[in-house]
C-alpha cells in the first residue's frame, strides 16, 4: 500500500515523512540483550553470495519501496514479488525492482497471492493492524519473516505474534522484527557499561519521543491508507506512543532488563483539526518489578521542535544516554565514553537485513527479536491505555482484559 503499507523516512530528525495471559515474572525478557550480541555485519555482506533468497515485499509505499531497495542492494535476495493494496504502487515498486508484472499483486488479497507465488521470505512493511495476521500466515506457509515495528496494536495481536515467532522457531524459520537502536555500536557499548558495577543500580529512566506528527485529513478508510494518515488511527497504527515513541521505550526495556508491571498516565489530542483518534501528547509513569521509575513523554505536533528518540538511564553512581540521533554516552565515577550514533535509520536497517540473511543461510532460528518486540508493544499499549483512562493500570489487568481493536475493512477492495 502506498503509505498504507509503511512509508516512513527520516526528515528533520523524525521518522515521519518521504498467548494467553502470562505471569509478571514470565514477562522479563529472556532474550532482551540478544540484539547487543548480534554481529555488526556491514552493508553488502551478501554480495557475491552463492545463494539468493526469493523475497516478497508487502507494502510498497515510501518505506516499503525504500527498504526493498536495501534488500536488493544487499545482494543476497532475489526480488521475487511485491504486493500493495494500491495497484499503481505495486507496479511502480515492482518496476524499480525488476519484478515481473505477473508477480505484482494488489488489493487485500494481494498478500495471499504473494505467499503463493514461490517466495521464501517476506518483508512486511504494512500498518501494524495487519502485522499479526500476515506474520502468522507467512509462518504457516513456511516463509521466513522480516517485519516492521510495532508488531501489533493490541494485546491479542501481540500474543499472536509471539505464538507465530515460537512456531517459526519450531519450523526452523527466521522471524526478525526491525528495531535499529540496539544495532548501533555506540548504543551497544553504552548498554554494556550500564551493566558494570561502576554504574550502580538503575533507579530512574526518562524516555522522550518527539516528532512533527503525520497529516490527518478527513476521508474514508481507503484514503486514510495513504501518506501515513493511518498513524492517526489508534486501531490501525497503535497510537503515537506505539508507532513512534516505541523506539525509545524499547531502549528503556533493553537498558532495564524488565517489562513494566504497571503504568499511570495522561494523554490527549492536541493537533489542529484532528480526524483520527490517536492521542498526540502523553505523559506516562511506568513502574517495574525491581523498583525502577520510568518517566515517558511523547509529543507529535508540528510546533517546530526537533525530533527526538532518546533514553536517559540514571544509576546510583552513573548516568547514560541511548539515542536514535546524535550522541550516546556513559558517565560514572571511574569511566566515561561518548560516541556519535551514525545514520541509524539506514545503517540499522542494513545491519538487520544482513543479520536476517545470515540467520536464514546459516540456520539460526532462535528469533530473539520476537519476544522483545512483543514486550515493547505490551509496554506501549499499557502506557497508551493508562493515558486514555487517566489512571494507573497494571499489566496483569491489561492482559486479563485482552482487548482487541477492530477496523471495519468492508469498504476496501478484497
Amino acid at each position: 500500500m502506498n503509505s498504507a503499507f509503511r512509508n516512513t523516512n527520516p526528515k528533520n530528525g523524525s521518522l515521519s515523512q518521504s498467548p494467553t495471559s502470562r505471569s509478571r515474572r514470565q514477562f522479563v525478557l529472556e532474550t532482551l540483550f540478544a540484539a547487543a550480541a548480534f554481529e555488526i555485519i556491514p552493508s553488502g555482506f551478501a554480495q557475491g553470495a552463492s545463494r539468493q533468497i526469493k523475497l516478497g515485499v508487502v507494502g510498497n509505499g515510501g518505506r516499503g519501496s525504500w527498504i526493498a531497495q536495501l534488500f536488493k542492494q544487499n545482494g543476497g535476495f532475489e526480488m521475487h514479488a511485491v504486493a500493495d493494496y494500491f495497484p499503481e504502487v505495486a507496479d511502480k515498486c515492482g518496476e524499480n525492482l525488476g519484478v515481473p508484472q505477473t508477480r505484482r499483486f494488489s488489493t487485500l488479497s494481494g498478500f495471499k497471492r504473494l505467499l503463493e507465488s514461490g517466495v521464501e521470505a517476506v518483508a512486511l512493511e504494512v500498518p501494524p493492524y495487519f502485522l499479526p495476521e500476515y506474520a502468522a500466515a507467512a509462518v504457516e506457509a513456511g516463509v521466513h519473516v522480516y517485519m516492521a515495528k510495532p508488531a501489533a496494536v493490541d494485546v491479542p495481536g501481540a500474543l499472536k505474534v509471539l505464538a507465530a515467532g515460537k512456531k517459526a522457531t519450531e519450523k526452523k524459520l527466521c522471524f526478525m522484527v526491525d528495531y535499529q537502536m540496539p544495532t548501533d555500536p555506540v548504543n551497544i557499548e553504552v548498554q554494556k557499561k550500564i551493566r558494570t558495577s561502576g554504574f550502580g543500580k538503575i533507579v530512574h529512566v526518562w524516555t522522550t519521543g518527539l516528532t512533527t506528527g503525520f497529516i490527518d485529513p478527513p476521508g474514508n478508510l481507503e484514503s486514510r491508507l495513504r501518506n501515513l494518515t493511518w498513524v492517526n488511527d489508534t486501531a490501525m497504527g497503535c497510537g503515537y506512543i506505539g508507532n513512534y515513541d516505541i523506539h525509545a521505550i524499547d531502549a528503556a526495556l533493553w537498558a532495564i532488563g524488565e517489562v513494566p508491571i504497571g503504568a499511570s498516565g495522561n494523554s490527549r489530542v492536541s493537533r489542529v483539526s484532528p480526524h483520527g483518534d490517536a492521542h498526540d501528547v502523553c505523559s506516562v509513569l511506568f513502574d517495574y518489578p525491581g523498583g525502577v521509575i520510568h518517566s515517558h513523554f511523547g509529543e507529535a505536533l508540528n510546533n517546530k521542535l526537533p525530533g527526538e528518540l532518546s533514553c536517559q538511564i540514571h544509576g546510583t553512581t552513573g548516568h547514560a544516554l541511548l539515542n536514535y540521533w546524535g550522541k550516546s554516552s556513559f558517565r560514572s565515577f571511574d569511566d566515561a565514553m561518548e560516541g556519535e550514533v551514525a545514520n541509524l535509520y539506514e545503517a540499522g536497517a542494513n545491519r538487520n537485513i544482513s543479520t536476517f540473511y545470515k540467520n536464514v543461510i546459516e540456520g539460526h532460528f532462535e528469533n530473539g527479536t520476537v519476544q522483545r518486540s512483543v514486550d515493547g508493544v505490551l509496554a506501549c499499549v499499557l502506557g497508551r491505555e493508562a493515558g486514555l483512562r487517566q489512571t494507573r493500570l497494571t499489566m496483569e489487568t491489561l492482559l486479563k482484559e485482552n482487548k482487541k481493536l477492530d477496523v471495519d475493512l468492508s469498504g476496501l477492495k478484497a
